[in-house]
């Protein structure tokens, strides 16, 4: 996607003004603001309604911008050569004259950081001297946003702006992964587990740890607002109904993620799918069973802490 150079003149702008913006990545949207300002930090925890105990990721454009913050090792150095930019967050110790914000680390000595591959996002990291804290463009615990309009949704005119690039390609979060000691999967995400215990030549698994020592640990999260039920056969008549799979039977209240049984398709079109469902006010969303493997994985597990009460 074209992006026109005043966009990102503009976005610089308020970013050295300590405004926080909207920015596209290929997983989602997130609420950007310098990660080296304690000014700005701030405001993404008020404007998310963030608990300021759960640290933020930091978005870099290279391993040369990175450096000036972090202690680099041999589990960090094989997954950022096999996997970056892209969909992968690393929990990194940080250096002790880093500048990153108290704010975005919760005064912890460990940070979270990641290389989106999305072409605007890596332009305008490009064009600045310091790297972009970046969660979700969404109120805390509710859907990530994969579309400009999906942030306007979330924060109107709360935000001075929001770069356009388009519908995020992935549509979940990045996967996280602790590599500041013996490597740990922190969160699923859009990376397949599979292909990081490949290059690390581990057997990672992963488990839900409702600890916020990291981002992405908070129990309730991704959620629309509406019950969710998950590996339902026969849905009620009134619930929304998430497919993955094409059926005979056409009913409005039918939303496929994929009519093929296409999990990285089913992945991008979650978040968008339910927040049309949230739009249409149903009262309950019920889901077909959803195979648990590769990206089927990160699919149950957004839906699972979604539905938590």
């Amino acid at each position: 996607m074209k992006i026109h150079k005043y966009s990102i003149k503009k976005s610089i702008n308020f970013l050295k003004k300590n405004e926080c913006i909207g920015m596209p990545t290929e997983t989602v949207y997130g609420l950007a603001a310098n990660a080296y300002s304690d000014k700005a930090t701030l405001k993404i925890f008020k404007l998310k309604k963030r608990p300021k105990n759960n640290p933020l990721i930091v978005h870099y454009y290279d391993l040369d911008t990175l450096k000036k913050d972090c202690h680099l090792n041999k589990y960090f150095n094989k997954l950022f050569k096999k996997f970056c930019p892209g969909p992968i967050t690393f929990i990194l110790k940080l250096k002790k004259d880093s500048h990153i914000s108290k704010n975005v680390t919760n005064n912890k000595n460990t940070v979270a950081v990641r290389f989106p591959k999305h072409p605007i996002a890596r332009l305008l990291l490009r064009k600045i001297n310091f790297p972009l804290a970046a969660p979700s463009a969404n109120i805390s615990s509710s859907i990530s946003p994969v579309t400009k309009s999906d942030v306007e949704d979330e924060f109107g005119n709360k935000i001075k702006y929001i770069l356009n690039g388009g519908r995020s390609v992935i549509g979940l979060e990045s996967t996280i992964v602790d590599v500041s000691n013996k490597p740990k999967i922190i969160r699923l995400g859009g990376l397949d587990l599979k292909n990081i215990n490949k290059v690390l030549k581990l057997n990672l698994k992963y488990k839900f740890k409702n600890k916020i020592k990291f981002p992405g640990q908070t129990k309730l999260h991704y959620s629309p607002g509406v019950p969710i039920k998950l590996n339902v056969k026969i849905p009620k008549k009134k619930s929304a109904y998430l497919l993955i799979n094409k059926k005979k039977i056409n009913d409005k209240n039918y939303f496929y993620l994929s009519r093929k049984r296409n999990l990285t398709e089913a992945g991008k079109n979650l978040y968008k799918t339910l927040r049309n469902i949230k739009k249409r006010k149903f009262k309950l969303i019920e889901v077909e069973k959803i195979p648990n493997v590769g990206i089927g994985q990160t699919i149950n597990d957004r839906l699972k802490r979604a539905s938590t009460k």
